[in-house]
This record gives structure tokens, sequence and C-alpha cells, in this order.
């Protein structure tokens, strides 16, 4: 199973667990974020990074030019758009991007699948109003196990217990946490870490 870390706010404690093997780490560059970090931070803890680990970097509507900003000074692999940001404004880029949806039972997401097909996978979440992710609250996993033509990263309320049986009930692409493995808000716990790996791939 893959496995995405996101809200790293500190080098050292972002290479420790990217050591452990998993496959994507996540920077927020979304200001009103607790694990938001500035273009120094992010491009800190990017040069920490062992290699083949894939540098994804969070944005919720933000401007295009504060996004140009952020790709001329920091090396990132993928983005990931969580706000309402249309198919035209994630590709504009020319970088592999991830379209998270907040998912509620009124969405179609299979629909969402077809408008943004040139992403490169769909993230489900949780729906929280007022808030894009790191939420730590789940939803219900039945609305993830759909037949979409992208690959579905699955987000919203995973930590070492929930992830299994996660995993188990959709099948997902891949699993993102961010809450579910920290210690505080933008610290992971590296015990934590090793754990849902260890669940991840029973």
């Amino acid at each position: 199973m893959r496995i995405k870390i996101c809200g790293f706010t500190n080098a050292q404690n972002a290479r420790e667990a990217s050591l452990l093997g998993i496959d994507a780490i996540g920077l927020v560059f979304y200001d009103k974020s607790p694990r938001f970090v500035e273009v120094e931070k992010a491009l800190e803890i990017v040069n920490a990074l062992p290699p083949f680990v894939n540098r994804v970097g969070l944005f919720v509507n933000a401007n295009s030019s504060f996004i140009d900003e952020v790709l001329c000074e920091v090396p990132l692999d993928t983005l990931q758009f969580h706000g309402d940001e249309s198919p035209t404004e994630c590709s504009q880029y020319g970088i592999p991007f991830i379209k998270a949806l907040r998912v509620t039972t009124e969405m179609d997401i299979n629909k969402m699948a077809s408008d943004y097909h040139q992403a490169s996978g769909l993230l489900l979440d949780a729906f929280h109003k007022g808030e894009y992710g790191g939420t730590g609250k789940k939803f219900d996993w039945g609305l993830a196990k759909i037949e979409a033509d992208l690959p579905i990263i699955l987000a919203g309320g995973l930590n070492p217990e929930t992830v299994n049986d996660a995993i188990k009930q959709v099948n997902p692409y891949a699993v993102d946490v961010s809450s579910g493995v920290e210690s505080i808000k933008g610290i992971k716990d590296i015990n934590k870490i090793k754990h849902f790996i260890q669940q991840a791939n029973l």
C-alpha cells in the first residue's frame, strides 16, 4: 500500500519518517493551517529527504502567482489542490496534480473524476465546514468504494487503529494521513508512523 504523510513542519522529522519507507510527504502552503510552512522551511525539509520520496505541495484556493513563487523555490513533484480550484486552474502548472474532494453523500465522485480527468489521482477526505483537510475526521468510507478512472487516495480519520479496516473496505490506490500519526500538530510521532505502515501493509 502506498503511503503519503502530510503536514510536516520539521526537516529532521520528515527525514526520519521518509527513511521508514513512505512514498510521499506533504507540505502545506495554506496559511490558515497549523501545519503551514514558509518557503524557506519547505526547502529545508525537501533537502533533507532521501531519494525516491515524492514531494507534494498542498494548496487551498491559492493565487497562481503564489504557487509559481513556491515552485520557483521548492522542487515539488506533485501539487495537491484542496479548495475549489477548477480543472484548468489545477493543470496550468505542467506538474502532476492531485485533486482533493471533501466527500458528502450528495457528491458524484465519478463525475468529479471525469471533470478532473487530467489529475494523477483523486484524494477523498472528510467534509468539515470551513476546514480543508487535516481534521482527523472520518467519513463514510463506503462512499469511496467506487470504480473511478482515476487512482483513489483515501484520507480522513486514518490512524494506526483504523487504516487496515479502511483499506479492506475501499481498496484504494494509496492512503494519506496527517493528524492520525502526530504527537502535536505538525510534528509526527515516528512510532505511530511505524505502526501505521505495519497496519497498512497487513
